[in-house]
């Protein structure tokens, strides 16, 4: 195979032109330039744009789900890690513009491996959710009476604010307003 080019470096390049162009408009032909190598070179590693955008997606999902749990590992306060957990997922998705696309966008999430990434996401986000708000069950932090459906809750609720929260040209932060979203998951809006 030609010098230079391996499948790495399809997929870093095809990353950058996917987040500025979006699936549709992307084609082989940008891929190929932009490794600078022509399109033969791409049909070595990948049998069609879907199947790059594939591997794209795929380095994406493993990149995030590394990324929160080294975030949370770090911290052992329950309140503290189901903070780093939120905001670190907000920050992750905003950086990794593909995976949330291929999550957001109609025609992408019909996509038969994307609808399967996307319950596999689904089900590992529970599975971590569950163990911070475990931990803090455990530990007397939480009163939680079901923890897979606060988990699952929990997971659902994040989904719906991913969109205020990263597209919103707002003067407050992500984080601050995170933090007010916080308030409201653990303190709620009911006057005690």
């Amino acid at each position: 195979m030609e010098k230079g080019i391996n499948r790495n470096s399809i997929v870093e390049k095809a990353r950058e032109i996917f987040a500025r162009y979006g699936f549709r408009k992307t084609t082989m032909h940008e891929i190929a330039e932009g490794v600078g190598k022509g399109k033969s070179s791409l049909y070595y590693y990948f049998s069609s744009k879907e199947d790059v955008y594939r591997a794209v997606i795929e380095k994406e999902a493993e990149t995030m789900k590394k990324k929160l749990i080294d975030a949370v590992s770090a911290e052992n306060d329950p309140v503290e890690k189901f903070r780093i957990y939120v905001i670190a997922r907000m920050e992750i998705l905003h950086e990794l513009v593909n995976f949330h696309q291929a999550f957001t966008t109609e025609y992408l999430t019909n996509l038969d491996f994307i609808q399967k990434m996307r319950k596999k996401y689904d089900h590992e986000e529970v599975l971590l959710l569950k163990s911070i708000l475990q931990l803090g069950a455990d530990k007397g932090t939480f009163r939680i009476e079901d923890v897979e459906l606060t988990a699952l809750a929990v997971a659902t609720a994040l989904k719906g604010l991913e969109v205020p929260l990263l597209t919103s040209h707002n003067e407050i932060s992500i984080e601050k307003r995170i933090d007010r979203i916080m308030q409201i998951l653990f303190y709620g809006i009911v006057k005690r």
